[in-house]
């Protein structure tokens, strides 16, 4: 019974650590001299009051909220936020380079011996030529959150990530999984 589970916690094991590496890669920029267990309370930048927010756009936000709430304790407030926190998406063409290795194709080639009359077949495996190189064009959504401190109005942390993705725009759930990544690079801590 105990093999069983060993058997199975490794598998378990497995699939996480390779699941992890599935995850996109976020970068932070921090100012160093900022001292963050000194914020509490934030407030989101409008750019455009006028302009209405697609659900992706909304899910960032709530995810941001999520994660700030749950990391930080901080709470959003309408009046006096010790920082302001913007957000932008950019779409954009690009091009991945992908390489598939190439081999030669497998034959067999018939001999004649005339010493011993006979005919014989010798195998020829196929072989590794090379690489055939080509590039794919694909989509890329890059999600950037800045956060401003509310007094000083200077940038004091900015995360960013980029993901490939299916269509023009990022759906909802690409954009709560790029905040988690981001997010995951958020410390308190003065550096």
């Amino acid at each position: 019974m105990k093999r069983i589970t060993l058997g199975f916690a490794g598998l378990l094991f497995f699939f996480s650590f390779i699941l992890a590496g599935c995850g996109s890669t976020a970068h932070i920029e921090k100012d160093k001299s900022v001292d963050f267990s000194q914020y509490k309370t934030y407030a989101w930048i409008d750019k455009d009051k006028n302009k209405v927010q697609n659900l992706a756009e909304e899910k960032i936000k709530d995810a941001v909220d999520k994660e700030l709430n749950k990391t930080a304790g901080w709470q959003e407030v309408a009046q006096n936020p010790d920082v302001l926190l913007s957000y932008d998406v950019l779409v954009e063409k690009s091009i991945r380079q992908k390489n598939d290795p190439v081999y030669s194709r497998p034959f067999t080639r018939t001999f004649y011996n005339p010493n011993t009359r006979r005919i014989f077949n010798v195998y020829y495996p196929s072989r590794f030529v090379g690489y055939d190189n080509y590039d794919i064009p694909v989509q890329e959504g890059t999600i950037t959150i800045s956060m401003i401190d509310g007094k000083t109005e200077k940038t004091v942390w900015q995360g960013w990530t980029t993901n490939e993705i299916d269509s023009r725009k990022i759906r909802a759930s690409e954009a709560q999984a790029a905040v988690r990544s981001i997010f995951k690079k958020f410390d308190l801590v003065k550096s």
